[in-house]
């Protein structure tokens, strides 16, 4: 069989499986997996690049809606999306960030990746897509803070899965890994952890989604790390 023959037939027969996949799950298929469109109306009003950037899941998305002012006062933009895992960020990282032009990225991820929200996770997947989001921020010419994975005893959604040792091992990397690249590391963790090593009450309602009181403890150690970022890297 000729090579051209060989990848025509390759080719015809990959289209064919695509579209017998779109008709199989076509609310899968057709779907914008990543949520693209979220933020493109919002990332074409930005008239001045922002000082920061934050890139996240819901914990990101509910701090800009709780407290917007925090945001609006600083120049720092919001770019959290419910529920979304790091692959899912590492694709909008370019649309979200880079073309922001930010001084500084401060990158909160992975607690959806460990309670399987787009399925299982290893720790490498993880800290592997949090190190590409490093990469292209660096490639660019954009400080970056990683922020540790806030506490978590149980996921409601998820319950049974004793997230404590996987957050605590990916955390343990994101320092090293920060220390190791000259990153700031921002230890959230440490700082609002309970006696379980989860979110206390007064921090927490579900145990993984932070209060206003909560973002009240975060902010200003967001602002001493980009703070930090912006003087050392």
């Amino acid at each position: 069989m000729r090579p051209s023959f060989c990848l025509f037939f390759l080719l015809f027969s990959t289209a064919i499986f695509a579209q017998k996949e779109r008709e199989k799950y076509p609310e899968i298929m057709n779907q914008d997996w990543p949520n693209l469109q979220k933020y493109q109306e919002a990332n074409a009003a930005i008239s001045e690049p922002p000082v920061a950037v934050f890139m996240g899941n819901s914990i990101t998305e509910g701090w800009v809606n709780m407290h917007p002012q925090f945001f609006s006062e600083n120049k720092y933009v919001g770019r959290g999306i419910s529920g979304q895992t790091t692959p899912q960020m590492l694709i909008r990282f370019q649309q979200d960030v880079i073309d922001l032009q930010p001084e500084v990225v401060v990158i909160l991820a992975g607690t959806n990746d460990i309670a399987g929200n787009t399925g299982y996770s290893s720790e490498k997947m993880i800290t592997d897509n949090i190190r590409s989001m490093v990469v292209l921020a660096q490639a660019n010419d954009i400080k970056v803070v990683l922020s540790s994975i806030l506490p978590v005893y149980d996921y409601r959604w998820r319950p049974g899965l004793e997230p404590v040792v996987k957050i605590k091992s990916i955390n343990s990397w994101l320092k090293d890994y920060a220390s190791e690249n000259g990153l700031v590391y921002l230890d959230y963790f440490s700082k609002m952890k309970d006696d379980r090593d989860g979110l206390p009450i007064e921090y927490s309602e579900d145990g993984v989604h932070p209060t206003s009181a909560g973002y009240d403890v975060m902010q200003p150690m967001a602002q001493k790390a980009i703070q930090e970022a912006l003087e050392n890297q």
